[in-house]
């Protein structure tokens, strides 16, 4: 049996965190919750995740100093951002950073399960995979 896997949750929306933390743990993974980037990133350190789920805006540290902390890092763990935010310019500089998916909210959980599941895998989302194709 495989080891069980662990999830870091970073949003400082307490409903969605513990939404999200309930929904994966009910898919058998380990949860881990963080309030913010700064929290976050000591949590990386301190559990090493097999996967981040990472909010784009919030309090004290947001997302994007987390994975500009993590870029080029052999041993970070993949990343999700998720974010209400829509440019596309936001998306762009994710994704330069390193994200495995970068999911806009609101969101259904099956996309999320389907971008946790890829992320664990070493997959890249599928529009990613259709921009290295050409």
């Amino acid at each position: 049996m495989a080891a069980q896997k662990t999830i870091l949750v970073v949003d400082d929306d307490q409903e969605l965190s513990d939404g999200l933390r309930a929904v994966l743990e009910n898919q058998g993974f380990r949860v881990i919750q963080a309030r913010d980037g700064q929290q976050g990133k000591n949590l990386v350190y301190q559990h090493r995740p097999d996967l981040v789920i990472l909010d784009m805006m919030m309090p004290r540290m947001g997302g994007y100093p987390v994975l500009e902390h993590f870029k080029g890092k052999t041993d970070a763990p993949p990343i999700i951002m998720i974010t209400a935010n829509e440019g596309s310019r936001h998306k762009a500089y994710a994704e330069y950073l390193g994200v495995v998916d970068y999911i806009r909210k609101p969101f259904a959980m099956e996309r999320l399960l389907e971008s946790v599941h890829r992320g664990l895998a070493g997959e890249l989302a599928p529009e990613d995979k259709k921009e290295e194709k050409k």
